[in-house]
């Protein structure tokens, strides 16, 4: 195979993508209008259900116009050489590999990054504006950029380099050194994301003493869950949108509700949201989830091993000198249709995982405050209860609301 075939293969990868991604999105779109079953009927108004087909339309469109935007960017830059571009400015500046990299990469993400900005702007200021879902501020969305970008540079960086330099020490065995750096990163994640990472975003509080931290207390001890960590967070700094979610393992579970969820539903429906998110631990959906993660990114990794030393990656994105970080970025470009079927698989896993809660929940619990909470929460976020069959399977990691509704009323 010429470096020629490469490109034009990893050309055809990202158009097919592009092509399948909107056909999928037609279909969709074309059931906004759709009758709503009568199970839901009782979501909507009949100016609510305009409201909604409206949001959906919109978002619609804007996704036509960011990702066609994408894609032609996309197409321009390989054509161009954009990557030997990059490379050759990251090369001027220093003739360390770890080096080079971090400023390539630092480049490229950056630079698409303020690209997409206007889009960002738009999204957050003027649909959710209009829809009445926007509570950011601009110093706020401002603030958020600077602050991804820090994160990004300290621990993107940092682990970008130690992978890079397990490959120059070990070369063939570098991966299972970056398995290990990457296991222990997602761990470490995984138990302090709340505690380390949340405040830089977002304020938390303790769960007030009072009515709800009693009955949510009372439930988690009937079923023999410890949980002293109950936090409120201000989801309504940024958005009037609801959620609810566990993190940590441990010492160091909590479970976090948006001060948005609290005020949208009552005290029953907070606790059967909880009742369902402590179902996923009982049923060791997280073990499971985070274990999958591991290992397919272990699989990915050795895979990686086989390929990167090919100078025949490099050469397909345009750049004569072989180099870790471009053989990475044609390596993740070839990878992607793997990376659509794992997550296709994850996909379905999840969706049975959240039977398997809701279940939890309505056997030691009941069901229907957690129906009327699910229908609180489309209702709030204008959500599409008519979805194509074929969007739900590749997309949606959560049933649509119909199946859940009627799994929980079974």
């Amino acid at each position: 195979m010429t470096s020629t075939t490469l490109f034009y293969i990893i050309i055809g990868i990202i158009i097919i993508n592009f092509i399948i991604d909107k056909i999928l999105s037609s279909l969709n779109a074309k059931h906004f209008n759709d009758v709503l079953p009568a199970e839901l009927q009782d979501v909507y108004d009949t100016n609510e259900y305009k409201k909604s087909q409206n949001y959906k339309a919109t978002n619609h469109k804007f996704s036509n116009i960011t990702s066609t935007f994408s894609l032609i960017l996309t197409l321009a830059f390989f054509y161009f050489d954009g990557f030997e571009f990059v490379d050759n400015i990251a090369r001027g500046y220093s003739e360390n590999s770890i080096v080079i990299a971090l400023i390539f990469f630092g480049i490229i993400m950056l630079a698409s990054d303020i690209i997409t900005i206007p889009f960002a702007y738009y999204k957050t200021f003027v649909i959710e504006e209009k829809f009445g879902f926007n509570k950011t501020t601009l110093k706020t969305f401002i603030l958020d950029k600077i602050k991804g970008w820090l994160m990004l540079a300290i621990l993107g960086s940092g682990i970008l380099a130690l992978i890079i330099w397990f490959y120059e020490a070990t070369k063939s065995n570098f991966w299972l050194y970056a398995w290990a750096l990457i296991t222990v990163f997602t761990m470490f994640m995984n138990m302090f994301y709340s505690k380390l990472i949340v405040p830089l975003f977002n304020k938390q509080t303790p769960l007030e003493d009072g009515e709800l931290r009693t009955k949510i207390a009372n439930y988690a001890k009937t079923v023999g869950f410890k949980l002293n960590k109950i936090f409120v967070i201000d989801g309504s700094k940024r958005s009037t949108k609801a959620n609810a979610y566990f993190s940590g393992f441990g010492s160091e579970k909590r479970v976090t509700l948006y001060d948005t969820l609290i005020k949208d539903l009552e005290d029953e429906e907070i606790v059967a949201v909880l009742a369902h998110e402590i179902g996923h631990y009982k049923r060791k959906h997280i073990i499971f989830n985070l274990s999958a993660s591991i290992l397919l990114t272990g699989l990915t990794l050795y895979i990686l091993s086989l390929l990167i030393s090919n100078p025949l990656l490099s050469n397909a994105l345009g750049v004569e000198i072989s180099s870790f970080h471009i053989g990475l970025i044609a390596f993740g470009l070839l990878y992607s249709p793997i990376s659509e079927i794992t997550s296709l698989i994850m996909n379905v896993m999840s969706r049975k995982f959240e039977y398997q809660a809701d279940n939890y929940a309505k056997d030691t619990y009941a069901g229907e405050p957690l129906i009327t909470s699910l229908k609180k929460l489309s209702k709030n976020s204008l959500s599409n209860l008519t979805p194509h069959p074929a969007y739900v399977f590749m997309h949606y990691s959560h049933p649509t609301l119909l199946q859940r509704i009627k799994n929980l009323r079974s």
